[in-house]
């Protein structure tokens, strides 16, 4: 209770008559950007969306954009692999297996259509919130006189992007 410090007497409350084991915690983790560069986004018939892969500071205000993305790219993939075989049924037992392999296709599609993007969502978040929430004199005076329209125009730029069509069987 020390650690809330100045807060309103009615958020102060909820914690005080909420039971200790209903409090969850999870630690919070700064995914590198380097890291899209050499790890696996899919693996087999699993791959990971929206903040599992890439979580950002609010600094870019791309978080939910992204996950939608990353939903119409993922339903894309998918389709196209899905549908490319569709059309030649076939008639063994090994159906299962052909479309398993099909969908492990469609993720690796989408890992890699994705990965750059992650890639510069995350690094873009990292560098405007160090400089949006620097303190020092000279990198106040720099974000403030020079940076502020820059970053105004990165960010632009960030919300305008292609993720592709859903095409309709």
């Amino acid at each position: 209770m020390s650690k809330l410090g100045k807060i309103p007497e009615h958020v102060r409350a909820v914690f005080e008559n909420t039971q200790l084991d209903a409090f969850l915690s999870a630690p919070l983790r700064y995914r590198q950007p380097w890291e899209f560069l050499w790890k696996n986004i899919s693996k087999g018939n699993v791959c990971v969306a929206g903040d599992a892969l890439h979580p950002t500071t609010p600094d870019l205000g791309q978080g939910g954009c992204a996950a939608l993305e990353d939903g119409v790219v993922l339903a894309r993939c998918l389709g196209e692999a899905l549908l490319t075989n569709s059309s030649k049924k076939s008639e063994n037992r090994g159906e299962g297996a052909e479309e398993y392999k099909n969908i492990e296709m469609g993720l690796k599609k989408y890992g890699s259509e994705r990965r750059w993007r992650s890639f510069d969502l995350v690094a873009t978040a990292y560098v405007v919130g160090y400089i949006q929430e620097s303190n020092g004199k000279v990198m106040s005076f720099l974000r403030d006189r020079f940076l502020a329209p820059i970053i105004a125009g990165l960010l632009l730029k960030k919300a305008a992007f292609d993720c592709g069509k859903l095409r309709s069987p």
